[in-house]
């Protein structure tokens, strides 16, 4: 849930007579309150009504006359304050948004990570159980190896990779052995630890996988 930065209440106040002055409601050189009228017409407390004449009176907005009370003195300096104060209020806007904004990232990325963990938790438990699916590659023309044998390449020696099948004109040869060779198009498939399909595409296409 967003939450809003608090303005004190004596600055509303200060802010709420600086409006006044600008919308003419009150006008130069008229005197507006004694400070325990302004406390009981705001419903506040006698410190908190004198802080805020204090901060129109140090703006230069009014002025405070012993025994006369609070003195209109400047509009042009409350029209200031006035705009001073709105401008704020905006960056105090952009503020609270951006914190929202943050925390809102903050509860996606670790739902993400908690899916990614589940995600990487599910692979792993299939893996364990079903070890042996096989990687596949299919055999370009840009490869070396074309119309060799699997054994005159030493492929598992390279690669640490073992071929279970190759896709041959839509006929699949089951455990092809050392003398199966490279043709273009065949679909090799070949069983191996994680790392190994980056080997054989690395042994298959050195080309390809320079940086």
């Amino acid at each position: 849930m967003e939450k809003k930065l608090r303005i004190p209440t004596y600055q509303k106040i200060a802010v709420d007579i600086a409006s006044k002055i600008v919308e003419n409601q009150y006008f130069i050189g008229e005197k507006i309150y004694t400070r325990s009228t302004l406390a009981s017409g705001y419903n506040v407390s006698s410190e908190t009504a004198r802080r805020a004449v204090s901060i129109l009176s140090d703006l230069g907005i009014v002025e405070t006359i012993k025994g006369s009370g609070v003195i209109i003195k400047s509009y042009e300096k409350a029209l200031e304050f006035v705009r001073e104060f709105k401008d704020l209020q905006t960056v105090n806007s952009l503020v609270v948004d951006i914190k929202s904004s943050i925390s809102r990232q903050k509860e996606e990325t670790l739902d993400l990570e908690k899916k990614i963990r589940r995600l990487t938790e599910n692979i792993a438990r299939f893996q364990s159980i079903n070890p042996f699916i096989p990687f596949e590659v299919i055999i370009k023309k840009t490869t070396h190896y074309i119309n060799k044998n699997i054994s005159e390449v030493n492929f598992w020696h390279h690669t640490g990779a073992t071929v279970i099948a190759i896709k041959r004109n839509n006929h699949t040869i089951l455990s092809p052995g050392p003398y199966a060779d490279f043709q273009e198009n065949d679909v090799f498939y070949f069983i191996g630890d994680e790392d190994s399909y980056r080997r054989v595409m690395e042994f298959l296409y050195p080309s390809d996988s320079m940086p």
